[in-house]
């Protein structure tokens, strides 16, 4: 088992000295988006040292009536780089959601695992004195709000809390997570495309049933593997031989060693939209092409498509294996791009028809990552 945070007796809980690997695992399932841990790092360990480290319980130990409230930062990550929350932010959404829905939060927990949103929650349990269940809604990272496995199997999206560095609140009710997200992006424009929210309040069935367990510690072994694996030398076969021994993950390889030599990034609608090109450093022609909005949603190697949502492509530094966010890219980087599975509930055609190719305008099929190569796919 993981050697990743502080235990006393049989109870868990996320220390100071645990931030580090958090967020760059999470950096990682953040699939070039999320938002960049490192501000949320700063944040948490701030609330930490003030309030006291959150525990982290199991999906598995909440009551069926118990409820469970997330809490998130929402925005383009080109905007989070330089906006932060207060910390006041944080509280008053999950507070305010908490009075609409007539029931105080008995936990909070991430809406996904990718980026700062895997501390923004530890920063909300650790101010509000709230236990943090150890999963979340995509096992990785998404630029949209219904894209979550909570809205594929009925958890309604709203009640809604938005709330901006100034307190400011907007409240949406609507019945389709499509339809909340468009409102809430379009409110989150008009914030500064940084703010805070919290959003599918549920039960602790339903979290037992639709939500990706195991996701935090996840994430924290992520980070361990590639600390550990700097220290050894090779810290990319140390990622890829941790991610080999999960459930979610096992599937995955290097799909490409380049250089980014083209890159073209603007922020619109309320996402980071772009796409970067790679060159092969082995003196091959080969070329891969890199499609994001927020998080990276498809990589073509020579037109041919070789990995694509909701499976995870997350591009790293080539020496040190850190991963790099769509708003770090740089033209001249030496990088890897490590494709890998995605949950099994994630690739469900239920989920799909929610956050598959399709739902991004992509004309992919999805293909899982374990079968390309086969049948002459690539």
């Amino acid at each position: 088992m993981l050697n990743v945070a502080e235990t006393t007796g049989r109870s868990l809980f996320i220390t100071t000295a645990d931030l580090e690997d958090l967020a760059q695992g999470a950096a990682f399932l953040g699939t070039g988006g999320g938002g960049d841990p490192y501000i949320g790092r700063l944040m948490a360990k701030h609330a930490i040292e003030e309030y006291g480290a959150p525990e982290i319980i199991e999906a598995s130990e909440l009551d069926d009536d118990a409820t469970v409230l997330p809490a998130a930062m929402l925005g383009a990550p080109t905007v989070l780089v330089e906006k932060a929350a207060s910390g006041e932010d944080i509280d008053y959404s999950i507070k305010r959601l908490a009075q609409l829905i007539g029931k105080q939060a008995d936990a909070i927990m991430p809406i996904e695992i990718g980026g700062i949103n895997s501390v923004i929650p530890v920063v909300a349990a650790a101010r509000l004195g709230l236990p943090l269940v150890n999963c979340d809604g995509m096992g990785r990272a998404f630029p949209e709000l219904q894209m979550v496995t909570f809205n594929v199997f009925g958890v309604p999206a709203t009640p809604a809390v938005i709330v901006d560095e100034r307190l400011e609140t907007v409240i949406v009710e609507t019945n389709d997570g499509k339809r909340a997200e468009d409102l809430i992006r379009a409110a989150a424009i008009r914030m500064g495309l940084s703010v805070m929210i919290s959003c599918y309040p549920m039960n602790g069935r339903q979290v037992k049933q639709y939500a990706v367990k195991g996701t935090l510690t996840l994430a924290l072994g992520v980070g361990r593997a590639l600390s550990q694996g700097r220290k050894e030398g090779e810290p990319i076969e140390a990622l890829l031989e941790y991610l080999r021994s999960t459930e979610y993950y096992n599937h995955c390889k290097v799909l490409f060693d380049g250089k980014i030599t083209d890159l073209r990034r603007e922020t619109t609608g309320g996402f980071s939209m772009g796409h970067c090109e790679l060159a092969a450093l082995d003196g091959s022609e080969r070329r891969m092409t890199v499609l994001f909005q927020n998080e990276n949603l498809v990589a073509r190697v020579g037109g041919k498509t070789v990995a694509v949502v909701p499976d995870l492509i997350c591009i790293v530094d080539r020496e040190t294996g850190r991963p790099v966010t769509v708003e770090a890219l740089k033209y001249g980087q030496r990088v890897k791009v490590i494709g890998t599975s995605a949950a099994p509930i994630m690739r469900r055609p239920e989920s799909l028809a929610v956050f598959g190719p399709q739902a991004f305008g992509l004309e992919e099929e999805f293909i899982p990552i374990e079968e390309f190569g086969e049948r002459g796919r690539i």
